[in-house]
């Protein structure tokens, strides 16, 4: 694992022209496939399942769920058996190979089934006491717990940070990363999904005193794993222009929000901004053909 991951400066003509300076947080860099906020998440809920003696990790997620993935090496590299609840039909995709790699079982589940976690676990495992129940993308405080590290590893300072949000957990966890330090940066939450704005509530559920942040709800680019053709512009040309790659499903859409509002003059000259790189990058297998016809 590499932590303390560098704030890499990004450069672009934009940036320069408006007078603020962006850099990134590369977590990508992490582990190949328990990167980003997936290790982050993680930490804490294998030391409580070593604490408590559990030896079975259960976890849920769709079927191109990086959660899963990371959850499957995690587990194996850790010296548990891991069991992967897959919302859907069977299917055959680099995630899904990756997973059975990694010893990790699979039980496809229907979408309704899939909508009660707890059932699920409780209906195969709720007598198995060695069975540790993980939530979909490690939501949850140890998760919290873990992405509040972000903070205390930064060597700089930031009067604006950003960072995409699915469940809210990340950014709940980087907001009381900022309350433990005493920092008062600026922090936006990219929603990666439609009608994201419940987002709110789920974060302030989970900070450890009142802080106020931006939810930016209009990048979803029509819901979750959701693309146009704009946004597989936008993260081929960062990528040929930065040698950073970006997923589709998260960090593509959080850099398009931070490079629109850039644009629209929100951010005072010297400003510095921190985008955090979640990982996450086996998104982009998944939209393939996408980034293959867009040119």
């Amino acid at each position: 694992m590499q932590l303390n991951t560098p704030e890499e400066e990004i450069f672009n003509p934009l940036y320069t022209e408006k007078g603020v300076r962006v850099f990134m947080k590369r977590d990508d860099m992490i582990h190949p496939f328990i990167s980003g906020n997936k290790w982050r998440k993680l930490k804490y809920i294998l030391r409580q399942a070593e604490t408590e003696n559990k030896k079975l990790l259960v976890t849920f997620g769709g079927a191109w769920s990086n959660h899963l993935l990371a959850t499957a090496c995690a587990a194996a590299k850790f010296g548990f058996q891991s069991v992967g609840f897959v919302r859907g039909e069977d299917v055959n995709n680099p995630i899904i190979a990756f997973c059975k790699l990694f010893g990790m079982h699979l039980r496809f589940v229907s979408r309704e089934e899939y909508r009660d976690k707890q059932r699920l676990f409780d209906k195969f495992y709720g007598t198995e006491p060695s069975a540790s129940f993980i939530d979909e993308g490690g939501a949850g405080p140890y998760a919290a717990k873990g992405c509040a590290e972000i903070i205390s590893e930064l060597e700089q300072q930031y009067e604006h940070i950003f960072c995409a949000a699915g469940t809210g957990t990340t950014s709940a966890g980087i907001i009381n990363g900022l309350i433990e330090n005493k920092l008062s940066s600026q922090f936006y939450a990219v929603s990666a999904l439609k009608g994201g704005g419940f987002l709110e509530d789920d974060i302030n559920s989970m900070l450890t005193e009142k802080y106020p942040f931006n939810l930016l709800t209009d990048y979803h680019f029509g819901g979750y794993a959701k693309t146009n053709e704009n946004l597989i512009t936008f993260i081929k040309r960062f990528a040929a222009s930065t040698g950073i790659l970006l997923d589709p499903v998260y960090t593509g859409k959080m850099m398009f929000a931070l490079h629109e509002i850039i644009e629209r003059d929100n951010f005072k000259p010297g400003d510095k901004i921190l985008a955090i790189h979640t990982g996450g990058l086996m998104g982009l297998l998944g939209k393939a053909d996408s980034i293959y016809s867009v040119t």
